[in-house]
């Protein structure tokens, strides 16, 4: 981000990722812990009724928080926090995108509000948050 104060409507944050593939959620399985054979095991998925294996919802988080990170150092970030919006499938391609909404003061700092976003290729929020950052 420039030194310059953001106004209210600009995108300060914008990444885009590959589409996930089984090798990245087998690798993800194993860096987390999570191995919930939901997201490797297609034969799991299907006796579970969905058409294939889907990607951890912390995964999809982590990707949104890599875009945040890029766009803003870490130190000057005062909040985080996400909800999920939807499963996001095999193959997704996400953008990940943040525009500030609000410009404040707190404890006699300037921050701004955030608004979050993980889309797919299709445009479907898989993801949605929010976070404030210090000026």
């Amino acid at each position: 981000m420039s030194s310059s104060v953001p106004a209210v409507g600009d995108r300060i944050v914008h990444k885009e990722f590959p589409p996930i593939s089984r090798h990245r959620l087998a690798l993800y399985c194993g860096a987390s812990g999570d191995h919930n054979p939901i997201h490797v095991d297609i034969d799991f998925a299907k006796q579970a009724g969905f058409p294939d294996v889907f990607a951890h919802g912390m995964l999809v988080m982590g990707y949104l928080g890599q875009a945040l990170t890029d766009a803003v150092s870490p130190s000057r970030i005062r909040s985080f926090s996400t909800r999920f919006a939807a499963i996001t499938q095999l193959g997704a391609a996400l953008t990940c995108e943040g525009t500030v909404t609000e410009l404040i003061e707190q404890g006699g700092e300037k921050r701004a509000k955030l608004a979050l976003t993980t889309k797919d290729q299709n445009g479907e929020v898989k993801l949605a948050g929010e976070a404030v950052i210090a000026l």
